[in-house]
């Protein structure tokens, strides 16, 4: 609604101050939903910024901006995931691809994310929400539920989360 009344030089301006002030926490989001290959990252990265300008004129200033960039990149991210999972699997030849060197990451980080993947959709996005630094109130600003349910859905989600973490250990 805010970026309605610019004009396109002002808009794709604004657009790029957005981006540039929340870069980081999509790119992480990206690496975070998409654990496979680097150019799944990209790929993700780019929906997201598609996404974030096509939906910009959505942003009424109402909620902070981080939040509104946050919710809208996980939902794109989800969206995504659900079109691969959709998606038959292909095989392919390890000598036909490339690979691209992928920055080390935490195997326990990366443990607890596969695990955050298996519960149910709301829940996964209520705790990587959480993971990242957003507080319950923006988390149910975000997902459009009640703070009490936020509150109940994060302790239930840390007692499976515990309990198959160290399962499989």
């Amino acid at each position: 609604m805010f970026f309605l009344c610019m004009t396109d030089k002002d808009r794709e301006s604004a657009f790029r101050g957005l981006v540039d002030r929340q870069r980081d926490m999509i790119w992480h989001l990206c690496q975070t939903y998409s654990l496979n290959a680097a150019w799944e990252t990209e790929d993700a990265f780019q929906e997201v910024l598609c996404m974030l300008w096509r939906d910009l004129e959505t942003f009424d200033r109402r909620s902070a901006e981080r939040t509104w960039v946050y919710r809208v990149a996980t939902n794109t991210l989800l969206m995504l995931k659900r079109k691969v999972s959709n998606q038959p699997q292909q095989t392919v030849d390890v000598q036909e691809v490339e690979t691209i060197p992928t920055p080390p990451t935490d195997s326990d980080y990366r443990h607890l994310l596969q695990l955050v993947d298996c519960l149910e959709a709301k829940d996964s996005q209520i705790v990587m929400a959480h993971l990242h630094g957003f507080s319950r109130q923006e988390i149910a600003k975000m997902t459009g539920v009640s703070l009490p349910t936020v509150a109940r859905r994060l302790a239930k989600a840390k007692k499976w989360l515990e309990k198959h973490y160290y399962e499989e250990q």
